[in-house]
């Protein structure tokens, strides 16, 4: 592979001093509406074209996908960015936004990165090779019990107007579960669950690069990720991950 995890992280951390600028002047922030309910920032953009510009000169035979700026001519393997995912949190100064960064070859992800910068948490993975938070191993959760788990989700549904959304979904698991978190990322959901800090995630209507990352490295910290019927791949229409020992008293809810 012609690019290591350390060199990937130098250039997601540097993306990350890119977004910290503008998230510390945010009342000149520039924002927009690409629809009704989901916004863009001049963040959003500098952070692509930056990611763009270095993984393209490190890596120019793979091509690049971004949530802003689109797909590039080869598309086989190729980079899957979401250069802030969170920025409704971003734009009004909440820490829990995070850049998503993921190389997929042939159709399967073999490396991802997720950073928080306004935390400062840095995840990362690479297919066979575990996963690791700010250069530690990390592992999902031991919680064997539904009843005692902690559990997030997402509502991009609602966004865009949908009327199969999330809302009963939610009622029922969070009546089945002990706590029920709501972040607003989903790349970083996916690694509270590698980490532990939460026991499964779940969330509907999402693109590639909202859980690309997140979704290898929940993965490789040993979890679980399928969509709402237990099939094993990366779904992000229907994206259910956990810590593989909540998943069979989950399933039956969703």
């Amino acid at each position: 592979m012609p690019i290591t995890l350390n060199q990937l992280e130098v250039m997601v951390r540097q993306a990350g001093d890119v977004a910290m600028r503008y998230f510390n002047d945010l009342e000149s922030l520039a924002v927009s509406k690409k629809s009704a309910r989901d916004l863009v920032t001049d963040a959003d953009v500098a952070v692509e074209q930056y990611l763009k510009q270095a993984l393209g000169e490190q890596c120019p035979e793979y091509g690049f996908w971004g949530e802003e700026s689109g797909q590039t001519a080869n598309q086989i393997s190729r980079w899957i960015v979401d250069p802030i995912d969170g920025t409704h949190s971003f734009s009004r100064g909440q820490y829990f936004w995070g850049i998503s960064v993921a190389l997929e070859i042939d159709g399967q992800i073999v490396m991802g990165a997720v950073y928080g910068p306004a935390l400062d948490d840095y995840y990362s993975a690479e297919l066979g090779k575990g996963a690791w938070k700010n250069g530690k191993p990390i592992r999902v959760s031991a919680e064997a019990e539904l009843g005692s788990s902690m559990i997030s989700t997402g509502f991009a549904c609602l966004r865009s107007y949908l009327e199969h959304n999330n809302l009963e979904r939610f009622c029922r698991i969070a009546q089945a579960t002990t706590g029920q978190r709501r972040f607003g990322s989903a790349a970083l959901d996916l690694c509270l669950v590698a980490d532990g800090q939460v026991d499964a995630f779940w969330e509907q209507e999402l693109n590639l690069y909202d859980v690309a990352a997140g979704a290898l490295i929940a993965l490789e910290a040993g979890g679980t990720v399928t969509d709402f019927k237990g099939n094993s791949g990366i779904f992000p229409k229907q994206i259910l991950a956990t810590n593989a020992k909540i998943l069979d008293q989950l399933l039956p809810l969703m």
